[in-house]
């Protein structure tokens, strides 16, 4: 169910009203007697944005003659030229009940437009949810299905008429599949009993109608629906559907709830508004309670809403890590692993078409961190967001604040025998009422049966520091300081490493933090388990299977430096600190670039690196998170995260340079990563500047023959022929290949690999002939030395048939490229980024043998791929979908291409920059594009654009830059034929 393609029919003959559901880009199935007595009716969509609410003219397209007799079902085609359609819509799955088989009820949904839902003039959606009884939900031969409702909210009774008026036209699906259209209800008016909908069954026995159906671009394939039907795994969000009552609540902290009765109703009522809409956010300080409160409004309500889903928010990496949770909880065990960006936008449409849940941000940080995900889900339930922060919110947020003095008290009283009323009032004014803090001191006396009078004379002892925010008159990071201290000491007596545990975890992000960063820690699993157990019997952390958190508080305290607190002491915390960075040191997987099979636990690291960096300040930096900071860029630049690779790179080399010195090999190394990607982003002279100084540095260091050295005049001969100084590059490959073959010998791979490079240099000179020659030389003595499944080996492989295909034999391109695709499934996976580049060159190729459309069909299975692997901001991706828009414009759709160039240039832009050689390809293909349609004013204007910006960027001779010269000319012939003569150019078709 696409709830996008739901549609609003209006006759203006009949003066009434109905649903519809779009089969097609411009057909709309719905009731025929929606649209009788009509010369035209009108139709518009639901989505927000979507046509801006505007009616667009539609005409009957079946049954062609409306006066015969015929089930009472309507197909109607959309004439308005202004129509679009939703994008990314995925084909229609038919359904047909098989009700022999059905033995249980059969679970059915649909989206219509009852008169109810009005409200300030718009008309709104309501979900309808019932299910077909066994044996008794097909009606006259299969052609009538009953639906039982029993899961809608129904609808208010309107002035005595039908509840359910407009609803007749509304698509019925089981299972994902459409199976029926809504066209009567059993009676004029009821609470909520019983709908009549016509089968599909029916309506595909009708030649007309299938035929009209296959006309529109459609295909009428009925599958059987029955409960036991197995539906595969979901192909998309819309195709998922789950059961009420889903939800990943923690259980209650404690089920002493006191002083929060009114703030609960507030809450209450706030979030049981008559909308389908309600964003709502709690504010107060850190410990104030609103967590707690949040909770206990969750679990009280759960019962009203589809899913119940908890978000641990206090980043925006944690809000995709918990949308990301959302998706494999919903998307079940067979369904293939996703990247934790591609799991939370799947989520997100999940939750944009399956009305009726609730979601709970807590502690988002920032106003800004959280609106990119409630903005797209204003429109289908409610959100509740806790926060720090009062300010930036849309609509008015509720505020929270401290416990009142008789509440303070009643909660001390039920946690603990506290003894002296006097004396523990006197308690709750010196944790200033704050909840957190008072429930850590209940916690506490009652387990070493300590009186309040006690437990102040030892918070006296320890006053602590300030470590937060606090109300007026009272510092509670301060007082929860003082408790935790007091908790230190218990823990410590326990067991001492518990304490260090706690410690080492306040430097990493504070939630999912790995338990098997700690298992070098423990004498064995059940030693560390029992270590945690401790920590968490404390209220310190929380536990979940394989991670914990720590309050973000308890970390501030944990790593702050106290004179007077044993356990924070500069040596303790400073020790905590190296031994945090040295679990990352030896948990970070190896060859983050290429390491395919590493990412997952990469992911699972980034943010406790990225944690640890944050809070380590840069001149303070040790080997350990130089290293550290090298891995984390390498991976970072593997996932096409380049500017916070740049960070990591630019802050090692910095590291370097303090620790080692400005020429050691280690110093060079660094800036030699920096250089390289300094070059992705596009900044090629910043990169050539680098490579140069260090090889001048390692020429001196290390001598002309060291490996580091050859490398390093590489780099300058790769970074010059990427400007275009492809005689300099050629020279340089040159001296580094004869220094090779002297040092290292004609075998060896580095060997190989210059001559690789000069063949490289040879295809970018135009010289195929020498490189092709140099090519199948190179391939020769790396499948005797390498093997034919050597990496290297597979590259040759690769760039050999990509001269064939420049040379215009490309069905020797093809053949090769699909025996590579072959071998690197085999050897690397389906998966891997050489694979999948592999994939998109087959595509290439075949788009360059004139089947534009089997290249479209491949240019779209790798892109899913490559969204689901990398993810939309990586290079690899991006020129895939820069490719599939070039392939939509040579089949002669320019319109489509230009919406593709737009959309790819902006992420291109925002990831590369605005002057990376990759950016002015795709402004020049765009302005092709433009050319293709006719715009031939347009193209100039853009290619101009583009090659004062390539000059600019690149240099005047740069291959780009020549290649934007060459069109702009050509395009300017056509203008200025145009203008002599008032020709119009016609649609550019190479």
């Amino acid at each position: 169910m696409d709830v996008r393609r739901v549609v609003e029919i209006w006759n203006p003959g009949a003066g009434c009203s109905g649903t519809g559901y779009l089969v097609a880009d411009r057909i709309v199935l719905t009731a025929l007697h929606n649209v009788l007595g009509a010369g035209r009716v009108e139709v518009r969509r639901l989505a927000p944005g979507a046509g801006d609410g505007r009616w667009a003219a539609a005409e009957l397209l079946w049954p062609e003659r409306t006066q015969d007799p015929q089930v009472d079902v309507a197909l109607i085609r959309v004439t308005d030229g202004a129509w679009t359609a939703p994008d990314g819509m995925d084909p229609i799955r038919w359904g047909r009940i098989e009700g022999a088989v059905v033995e249980e009820r059969l679970g059915c949904l649909a989206v219509g437009f009852p008169r109810s839902e009005e409200r300030g003039g718009v008309r709104d959606t309501k979900e309808i949810r019932g299910y077909v009884e066994s044996l008794t939900g097909l009606k006259s031969g299969g052609e009538r299905i009953t639906v039982h409702v029993n899961e809608s909210a129904v609808p208010s009774k309107p002035d005595g008429k039908s509840r359910w008026k407009g609803t007749s036209g509304a698509a019925l699906f089981a299972r994902g599949r459409l199976v029926g259209v809504v066209t009567t209800d059993r009676a004029r008016d009821y609470e909520a009993d019983q709908l009549t909908a016509v089968s599909v069954a029916s309506l595909a026995a009708r030649p007309g109608f299938a035929m009209a159906v296959k006309a529109a671009g459609g295909d009428l394939v009925l599958e059987d629906v029955s409960v036991a039907s197995d539906t595969g795994v979901p192909r998309t969000a819309y195709d998922v559907e789950v059961p009420r009552g889903i939800h990943n609540l923690p259980d209650l902290p404690s089920r002493i709830f006191v002083g929060r009765d009114e703030a609960l109703a507030t809450l209450s009522r706030a979030l049981s508004e008559d909308s389908q809409t309600i964003t709502q956010t709690l504010h107060g300080l850190g410990g104030v309670g609103k967590t707690t409160l949040a909770l206990h409004y969750a679990h009280d309500h759960r019962d009203e809403y589809r899913l119940v889903w908890w978000i641990r928010a206090d980043t925006p990496e944690l809000i995709d890590t918990g949308l990301a949770a959302l998706a494999a909880r919903l998307r079940g065990d067979r369904a293939p692993v996703l990247a934790t960006a591609q799991a939370a936008t799947w989520a997100i449409g999940w939750l944009q078409v399956h009305p009726g849940w609730l979601l709970v941000f807590d502690n988002v940080e920032r106003p800004e961190d959280v609106r990119p995900v409630t903005g797209q889900l204003r429109d289908t339930g409610r959100q509740l967001i806790t926060s720090r922060c009062k300010g930036g919110w849309s609509g008015e947020p509720l505020p929270l604040s401290v416990l009142a003095t008789e509440d303070s008290l009643d909660l001390l009283a039920r946690l603990t025998d506290a003894g002296d009323e006097e004396e523990a009032r006197a308690l709750a004014e010196d944790l200033g009422h704050l909840p957190l803090a008072l429930e850590q001191a209940g916690a506490f006396m009652a387990q070493t049966l300590m009186t309040a009078g006690e437990y102040r004379e030892m918070l006296g002892r320890y006053p602590g520091e300030a470590t937060d925010a606090a109300p007026e008159g009272a510092d509670p990071a301060r007082t929860m300081a003082r408790i935790w201290r007091i908790t230190l000491d218990a823990l410590h007596a326990r067991d001492p490493r518990a304490v260090d545990l706690l410690r080492i975890a306040a430097w990493y992000a504070p939630t999912d933090i790995p338990r098997d960063l700690y298992a070098p820690l423990a004498k064995n699993p059940v030693d560390l388990a029992r270590l945690l157990a401790l920590l968490a019997n404390y209220n310190m952390i929380t536990l979940d299977r394989s991670t914990f958190g720590v309050h973000r508080l308890v970390q501030t305290v944990a790593r702050t430096v106290a004179e007077d607190d044993p356990h924070r002491t500069d040596a303790l915390i400073a020790g905590a600190r190296q031994q945090a960075a040295v679990r990352l040191c030896e948990e970070c997987p190896r060859d983050p670039v290429d390491n395919v099979t590493g990412w997952p636990k990469w992911r699972e690291l980034q943010p406790h690196a990225e944690a640890l960096l944050a809070a380590w300040p840069p001149v303070e930096d040790t080997e350990n998170t130089h290293f550290v900071l090298n891995q984390m860029a390498l991976y970072l630049q593997g996932q096409g995260e380049l500017r916070k690779a740049i960070d990591y790179f630019r802050r090692g080399v910095e590291t370097a340079e303090r620790l080692l010195g400005t020429d050691h090999p280690g110093t060079l190394t660094a800036l030699n990563n920096l250089a390289g990607v300094y070059g992705l982003v596009g900044d090629v002279a910043r990169e050539i500047h680098m490579y140069e100084h260090v090889l001048d540095a390692r020429m001196r260091v290390l001598g002309p023959d060291h490996p580091d050295t050859l490398l390093s005049r590489n780099n300058v001969a790769s970074a010059s022929e990427t400007m275009g100084d492809v005689a300099r590059a050629i020279s340089l490959y040159e001296e580094t290949l004869a220094v090779r073959l002297r040092v290292l010998g004609a075998d060896h791979p580095d060997t190989l690999m210059s001559r690789h490079n000069l063949a490289f240099a040879y295809k970018t000179s135009g010289d195929a002939a020498r490189a092709l020659s140099l090519y199948e030389k190179v391939l020769a003595d790396r499948l005797r030395v390498l093997g034919r499944d050597h990496p290297d080996t597979m590259l040759s492989r690769n760039n050999i048939a990509g001269v064939y295909m420049e040379r215009g034999e490309v069905g020797r391109a093809i053949s090769m490229y699909e025996e590579l695709l072959g071998d690197q499934a085999r050897v690397l996976g389906t998966l891997h980024p050489n694979t999948l580049m592999t994939r998109n060159n087959v595509a290439g190729a075949h788009e360059a043998a004139g089947d534009v459309a089997r290249a479209l069909s491949l240019y779209e299975d790798v892109l899913a791929d490559l969204l689901r692997v990398l993810g939309a901001d990586h290079p690899h991706t991006l020129a895939t979908r820069h490719n599939m828009a070039y392939a939509y414009e040579k089949a002669g759709d320019a319109a489509v291409a230009i919406t593709l160039f737009d959309q790819v240039l902006a992420d291109q832009k925002r990831v590369l920059g605005d002057y990376h050689p990759d950016v002015l390809k795709t402004r020049s293909n765009l302005a092709h594009a433009y050319r293709a349609t006719g715009d031939v004013d347009s193209a100039v204007n853009m290619y101009e654009q583009v090659l004062d910006d390539s000059i600019r960027a690149l240099s005047p001779d740069h291959p780009t830059t020549r290649l934007v010269r060459s069109n702009l000319a050509v395009v300017r012939r056509y203008q200025a034929l145009a203008r002599a003569t008032h020709w119009k150019p016609a649609k550019a078709t190479d």
